[in-house]
């Protein structure tokens, strides 16, 4: 497992990016002080798994080696997994007061995990094997994961092949004897210029004139075919000034961004569907039910941290005893 310092050297170790915030290109993410207490939030999600008191939430014993490692990367198991993976965010959430930014990368590894399975059982593929390599070595490297699932959409009453613009849903643009190569956008995406990898999936279940659409892969985060835009928070310009005043969260923040795959080259070994669109409403049910569950830790973690802050701002004001 990476410590919340090895986390940090991580990201910087990834190279350029092209993230572009205020419409000018980033040069340097992790230190960017509109971007650094995103870094700090997710960060902690390491460093919480290196404290001996949080061993038991932050930690699990993999299923697919024996190892340590940190919960984050963890396949569910068990209805304790499930307990621990709830109880793990509420504390988190208490420890950031904002989103930490690996839920997504989490809930989606276990939803592909399980439907690869059922696919290959279907269709006779290989993803499942695939998949399961991929999930090793996301382990053992201790990777944050964008899981990656929300499309632009454009005109809700179409699908994505009756859209003007066939670009509005990330899509398969051409199919290689070492690969496919996709192009779309995915947007809101919680956490992505800190991540190391990027799990992409279906939006919404598909029909068989939409097979292009049916596909699920992962990419490097430091692709250079990638392009990241990111998304503006109310007042987040006021962190760039030298006097701290009226910032929220000084220390930890959330993150969201779009991303732009513009002919971006996926090798065969990193493609876990291609064309199952009788598989999509699958996964993403699957994805959806284990992501409400976390929000039930995450939100609740940070609930109790605003529940603790308007206590102590009426408490500060003298007004504790107000009925309104």
């Amino acid at each position: 497992m990476m410590t919340a310092e090895e986390y940090i050297q991580s990201l910087r170790d990834l190279g350029p990016r092209k993230v572009y915030l205020l419409g000018e290109l980033v040069s340097n993410p992790v230190d960017h002080p509109i971007i650094r207490p995103s870094v700090n939030c997710c960060a902690m999600t390491y460093r919480l798994a290196e404290m001996p008191e949080h061993e038991d939430l932050m930690q699990a014993t993999s299923a697919l080696t024996g190892k340590k490692i940190n919960r984050f990367a963890n396949l569910y198991q068990s209805t304790d997994d499930l307990i621990k993976k709830v109880k793990m965010q509420r504390l988190v959430g208490n420890m950031t007061g904002a989103c930490f930014q690996r839920c997504v990368g989490m809930d989606a590894l276990n939803a592909l995990w399980s439907t690869t399975h059922e696919m290959d059982l279907k269709h006779g593929t290989d993803y499942h094997e695939r998949f399961r390599r991929y999930v090793t070595a996301w382990e053992e490297k201790d990777w944050t994961v964008d899981g990656c699932m929300t499309d632009p959409k454009g005109n809700r009453s179409r699908g994505p092949s009756q859209q003007k613009d066939p670009d509005l849903f990330v899509h398969v643009v051409e199919k290689k004897n070492d690969g496919v190569v996709v192009r779309g956008a995915k947007m809101h995406q919680t956490g992505i210029v800190n991540s190391h990898e990027i799990l992409v999936m279906p939006t919404l279940t598909l029909g068989a004139e939409d097979r292009d659409y049916a596909v699920a892969f992962a990419v490097p985060a430091n692709d250079e075919s990638l392009l990241y835009i990111y998304g503006r928070q109310s007042f987040d310009t006021r962190k760039l000034e030298s006097t701290k005043v009226d910032v929220g969260n000084i220390r930890y923040g959330g993150q969201e961004a779009i991303v732009i795959f513009n002919d971006t080259f996926v090798p065969w070994e990193r493609v876990f569907m291609c064309g199952e669109h009788d598989f999509s409403g699958m996964l993403v049910e699957r994805f959806a039910g284990y992501h409400r569950q976390s929000y039930g830790g995450c939100k609740v973690g940070n609930g109790d941290i605003l529940i603790g802050a308007a206590a102590a701002t009426a408490d500060y004001n003298g007004v504790t005893k107000a009925s309104h």
